[in-house]
């Protein structure tokens, strides 16, 4: 059985095209295109500025997208949300909504599973299942923006600090987003469009793990996204043990291309440093964080180790952390300790996940 195409996956001339294979006037598919991705419609008898024979082609002939939310999970000081989705294929992804002061931020996914294999990922532990489309990627910020409307219509909600819009968008779910780069550009791209979701690049973060090729390739593209790089040892040897990659893509090649990014788009460049306790918490380690980053337009995020079912390893107590953050803070390299978000949940990527297929059996 063929599968439906799904609107979420398709580009705004994409969707024109198709009207016009249907004889259809060419500002339906803006009328589309707007109750999508401003309107934030989840079904097309929402779409009432559209004839019903037009409504009804589209049910029979499309969808608007392919996610299913399956389990959701709220932290008790109810600032974050994490939501697992299923897929029609069986795979499953998971989104996170993290509620800040000023600041309502989607981590959503790029892939269902990851390749990259990181020590103490739990998504990296189930390995990768595929790549999302980038109407799959799209759609995960499209249902935190609408929970969030909801909310402020119907005044009922405890969860205050997030009846607002959504503000940020980090790519830094399930799954390596340079690895499936042109999906992730073109849902970058269409969250972006001032006639869709209009969401300021600014206000979006690619991280990645360290695949040379695609920061250079994304150093060219002409968005000024932020990019995020998940370091987490400042040594060959460990940190080809903690982000196997490393081994392809040593710190010898990544750090040249984090500058050569730095030099072409002139942003500043966050690195990501999960603080395991006894492992990358040292002094040595922050000397040698501070060595490498030494005169970049960068910022250290620290953030002690959301612990998986998979890896043994602990967060860093706050003796250590202070005593790395010292390292740095003496050697002028920014830096700040994250707050953990959704700690009692398992927020961390791929936990929920794990947590719905060790309840399957």
């Amino acid at each position: 059985m063929t599968r439906l195409p799904a609107l979420f996956d398709q580009s705004f001339v994409k969707l024109q095209d198709l009207f016009q294979s249907w004889n259809e006037p060419a500002y339906r598919a803006r009328q589309v295109w707007t109750r999508l991705y401003q309107g934030l419609a989840t079904s097309f008898d929402e779409m009432t500025e559209l004839p019903k024979s037009l409504r009804e082609r589209l049910a029979q002939e499309t969808v608007i997208g392919r996610l299913t939310p399956r389990m959701e999970q709220r932290s008790s000081d109810r600032q974050t949300r994490k939501i697992l989705f299923s897929l029609p294929d069986g795979a499953q992804i998971e989104s996170v909504l993290m509620g800040y002061e000023r600041r309502r931020t989607a981590c959503i996914s790029t892939q269902a599973g990851c390749g990259m294999g990181c020590l103490f990922c739990a998504t990296g532990q189930g390995g990768l299942q595929r790549n999302l489309t980038s109407g799959e990627i799209v759609e995960q910020v499209l249902y935190f923006a609408r929970e969030l409307k909801r909310e402020i219509r119907s005044q009922k909600s405890n969860l205050q600090s997030l009846t607002t819009d959504l503000t940020n968008i980090v790519l830094m779910g399930m799954g390596e987003p340079l690895a499936n780069y042109d999906q992730v550009i073109s849902a970058i791209r269409r969250l972006n469009d001032p006639t869709g979701f209009n969401l300021g690049v600014r206000r979006m973060t690619v991280s990645t793990v360290g695949l040379v090729p695609g920061i250079k390739k994304l150093s060219q593209e002409d968005i000024q996204i932020n990019l995020a790089v998940s370091l987490h040892a400042a040594t060959d040897d460990l940190r080809s043990r903690l982000v196997p990659i490393n081994k392809r893509y040593p710190l010898g090649m990544l750090l040249p291309a984090v500058r050569e990014y730095i030099e072409r788009t002139h942003r500043r460049v966050s690195f990501e440093w999960a603080l395991i306790e006894g492992v990358n918490d040292t002094p040595e380690q922050a000397r040698a964080l501070a060595w490498l980053v030494k005169g970049m337009l960068c910022h250290v995020n620290l953030i002690p180790l959301n612990p998986t079912s998979g890896y043994a390893g602990a967060a860093s107590t706050r003796q250590r952390i202070a005593a790395f953050r010292s390292v740095l803070e003496l050697a002028g390299i920014p830096n700040t300790l994250r707050l953990r978000r959704g700690i009692d949940i398992q927020a961390g990527c791929g936990q929920l996940r794990q947590e719905a297929a060790i309840s399957n059996h």
